[in-house]
């Protein structure tokens, strides 16, 4: 076995008795009575999201070990993939001793945990101060970035040959039918021609995961990662515009009765009908409790909606919205939530809700166009007697938490194609740039940023497919997902701002590629929970689970 992926395997364990140290900590500050206090994990904030971001760097830190293990034992680990394990775990188990970035400006330290003794302990492990010592250096930086320069990429197979031939038609179908116009799009903020959608539902986007009895593919999340992020390296949008398919096909697949399964799956998996997610209100956010929106039976049995609902993507052009909304006034907070499946006529750009009862108006975006997104009113807009998921009343918020595990496994996928998206474009803008007769990339400072980025992003990758291959094995992977989401939206942030800086000036014009991928990542930190939420859900998951296990 190579040497640093065995001091990998001891830096790992190390590593984990740090962190099982911080939470101990914080156990003893939120939740000393048992379960964790709510008062006190939200005083607490700073801490206890500063323990999510070190566990999610754990976990990516192991994800990559894993996969330097797997190329190991397939004879595919050679020099690109040792220096990316080397300089992302030398980066990784630097921030876990001496400071994690939270974001640009919230920096969470050991003192924040009380376990400044812990962190020094952890860096002076003999495994852990190697990785500090030799591998984020200048030197493999530098080699890591003039194999780059030359073509090579840390290894991507991902030992299945079904799954490695998924990437390379994506990959291939990206290249000629999104790439090259994805930007023409985006300064025209036009809706991802039917066209290309069509040829997209002939490849199977729209049913991945549904399975083959109802038309799909029958696949799992790691192909559905796979392709998300493949289309959403030359687009988000178009990696996205299969999210609100997955979402629709889950619910109903998971909760539908027969005769929606039969009726609805079909046409989601062929293209022929497009999904919408309607679940945002304008003052609810991410509390889901909160919602307002009323849904009341009629004497026929159908449903009449009242409301308004915001951030609605791809809404006129679809054709089902899977809708979030209140049936039982009388029930508070979620027990009175349920999940409509309401069909509606998909709008023109003339006419973008011609059905009585809706109305929208777009919301102008920096980024993220291809679908467009809607503020949307409903007045007695009308829903089938058997648009009710599951024909069951009060299920709503449970059957739409059971999909958050795919969706944000998906949206960690997305976040990764964007992010090699602006390393794709950065190394092509640094090879074919000079200053003072030399292209960018023999300036240090720009090969850093582009060996950085690739390490990042091979770490950040590895631990979506972890919780992509935990979901397939059906096994409970909210926590898992959350991590993958939170590091991968930044992982893309960094990469789409250091690309936009090697770009320079131009990297701010318009007309460069780059700078629509800068907007496209920003929105990745904020949507489908944005990092903050993230963060409170996994710190506040893995100490109710250390409560839980002492109780036991």
């Amino acid at each position: 076995m190579s040497e640093w992926i065995i001091e990998a395997r001891a830096a790992i364990v190390s590593a984990r008795g740090y962190c099982e140290a911080v939470r101990g900590s914080l156990s003893g500050r939120v939740a000393s009575a048992g379960a964790p206090d709510p008062a006190l994990l939200e005083r607490e904030q700073h801490a206890v999201h500063g323990y999510a971001w070190a566990a999610a760097t754990l976990a990516a830190i192991e994800a990559t070990a894993d996969w330097a293990s797997r190329a190991e034992a397939a004879g595919r680990f050679g020099a690109a993939e040792e220096l990316t394990l080397r300089i992302g775990l030398g980066e990784a188990l630097g921030q876990l001793c001496f400071g994690l970035a939270m974001s640009a400006s919230e920096v969470v330290r050991p003192s924040a945990f009380g376990c400044e003794a812990e962190a020094r302990a952890l860096a002076d492990e003999p495994a852990v101060t190697r990785f500090l010592a030799h591998g984020s250096t200048a030197e493999t930086r530098a080699a890591l970035a003039a194999l780059l320069a030359d073509g090579v990429r840390p290894d991507e197979m991902l030992g299945d040959e079904t799954l490695d031939l998924v990437r390379t038609s994506f990959r291939a179908f990206t290249a000629e039918k999104i790439t090259p116009h994805a930007h023409a799009w985006h300064l025209a903020d036009a809706l991802i021609p039917d066209d290309v959608i069509a040829e997209m539902a002939a490849l199977g986007v729209f049913g991945v995961c549904i399975p083959e009895t109802h038309g799909g593919l029958g696949m799992g999340k790691l192909a559905m990662a796979v392709v998300s992020e493949e289309l959403s390296r030359g687009w988000i949008c178009a990696g996205s515009l299969g999210t609100r398919s997955e979402i629709a096909g889950e619910l109903i697949t998971h909760n539908g009765t027969a005769e929606q399964k039969a009726r609805l799956l079909p046409r989601i998996a062929d293209g022929s009908c497009l999904p919408t997610a309607v679940f945002t209100e304008p003052d609810t956010g991410s509390d889901l409790a909160a919602v307002r929106t009323r849904a009341v039976r009629q004497d026929d049995g159908s449903w009449q909606i009242t409301g308004a609902k915001t951030w609605i993507t791809h809404a006129a052009r679809a054709d089902l919205m899977t809708m979030l909304v209140r049936t039982d006034p009388a029930s508070p907070g979620y027990g009175g939530l349920s999940m409509l499946l309401a069909e509606k006529t998909r709008g023109t750009d003339i006419t973008p809700f011609p059905d009585t009862g809706i109305d929208g108006s777009e919301i102008e975006v920096l980024g993220y166009r291809g679908m467009k997104e809607y503020a949307l009113g409903f007045d007695g807009f009308a829903v089938a007697a058997d648009g009710l998921l599951g024909g069951q009343e009060g299920q709503g918020f449970k059957q739409l938490m059971r999909t958050f595990e795919g969706a944000r496994i998906q949206t960690a996928a997305r976040a990764i194609g964007v992010a090699w998206n602006a390393f794709d474009l950065a190394l092509d803008y640094a090879q074919g740039r000079k200053q003072f007769g030399q292209p960018l990339t023999a300036f240090p400072r720009v090969a850093d940023k582009l060996a950085l980025m690739v390490a990042d992003i091979v770490m950040a990758r590895e631990l979506t497919y972890f919780a992509a291959r935990a979901k397939d094995r059906e096994a409970r992977c909210d926590i898992e997902a959350g991590m993958a989401k939170l590091l991968a939206a930044r992982t893309a942030w960094a990469a789409a701002d250091n690309a936009v800086q090697i770009h320079g000036g131009n990297g701010y014009a318009l007309e460069y590629p780059i700078s629509r991928v800068l907007c496209d990542a920003r929105i990745l930190n904020i949507f489908e929970g944005a990092a903050e939420i993230q963060a409170q859900v996994i710190g506040r998951g893995l100490l109710a689970a250390q409560a839980q296990a002492r109780a036991a």
